[in-house]
């Protein structure tokens, strides 16, 4: 995973400071690509830890088509929290009293969580994020774009159009009420030498927290694609528009730049594991993660 904290050394060397839309500032570049080659093992960061259970439910919501944070926080899943809530105290004319990371928000947001996860009405008010990922991956306008590419992937190998967007011009004011528009916008996937490959267009890289995952779901995504068109794992491209560093994520990225990457994982999926559209959790093993221990970092909403 050098690849990754090159990343973050050319961000903290090279990057402009900018203002965000979350008002904390970031260091940012813009324009970079980085390729990993998953047959030399599944690219999950070694210089800190990465939930893997995060990683694997999430690309299994996406993949369901569901977009309501109950599925992910009924099996222990919290990065998708945010967003919501801070909805639904915009929304009842709560936020100035409750300040961003507070003692008194974390104690407001414990408590959405809960009733997200105990109570199915109000979750289905307040828990769905909008036609984020999973709409546009399984009902892009009426197309379900995942089906579709897997077909043709199987049948015309050789097309140029393996190609699945999230970006919905139409819905993304939607998406913005109670989540975000797709930050990870656009994916294909390429067949040679019977390998499948897959590279992610990524428009908004929050370097230090978001990246990791993204990462590592889309190099799963691409073993489970391969997997259901019975072809081996190739390369895992991530492009990424603008990259960028939080301000108070700087000296986390300083620290994990200090750490020496150990020996990359691999992923194991038994032969009568249920295909992609049916697989588990407990359907994909993670065999030889040994990672440093995790930075903390606050989450920019």
């Amino acid at each position: 995973m050098k690849t990754y904290l090159q990343l973050l050394s050319d961000i903290l060397e090279n990057g402009a400071v900018k203002g965000d839309r979350t008002g904390t500032g970031t260091r940012s570049i813009f324009g970079y690509q980085m390729r990993f080659d998953l047959y030399n093992g599944f690219p999950l960061l070694t210089t800190k830890q990465v939930h893997w259970k995060s990683v694997v439910h999430e690309l299994i919501w996406f993949i369901s088509g569901n977009t309501n944070i109950r599925y992910l926080v009924q099996n222990g899943v919290r990065i998708w929290n945010e967003w919501p809530f801070q909805h639904y105290i915009e929304a009842h004319g709560i936020a100035a009293k409750l300040p961003k990371h507070s003692p008194q928000w974390k104690e407001a947001m414990k408590n959405f969580v809960a009733k997200i996860k105990d109570d199915q009405e109000f979750a289905l008010r307040w828990g769905n994020l909008g036609p984020v990922y999973g709409k546009q991956w399984r009902n892009f306008n009426g197309v379900d774009q995942l089906d579709e590419v897997i077909g043709s992937i199987k049948s015309n190998p050789d097309s140029r159009r393996h190609i699945v967007t999230a970006w919905n011009p139409v819905e993304i004011p939607e998406m913005a009420k109670a989540g975000l528009p797709p930050c990870h916008t656009m994916f294909q996937f390429y067949v040679a030498n019977g390998k499948l490959s897959c590279q992610l267009y990524q428009r908004s890289a929050d370097a230090f927290l978001g990246v990791p995952f993204n990462i590592a779901s889309y190099a799963l995504l691409t073993h489970l694609v391969a997997r259901e068109c019975g072809l081996k794992v190739g390369d895992f491209v991530h492009t990424l528009g603008d990259a960028h560093l939080y301000s108070n994520h700087l000296d986390q990225a300083r620290e994990q730049l200090t750490r020496t990457p150990g020996k990359l994982p691999k992923i194991s999926i038994p032969g009568k594991a249920p295909g992609i559209f049916e697989i588990g959790f407990d359907d994909i093993k993670l065999i030889g993660y040994k990672p440093q221990p995790g930075i903390k970092a606050p989450i920019a909403v």
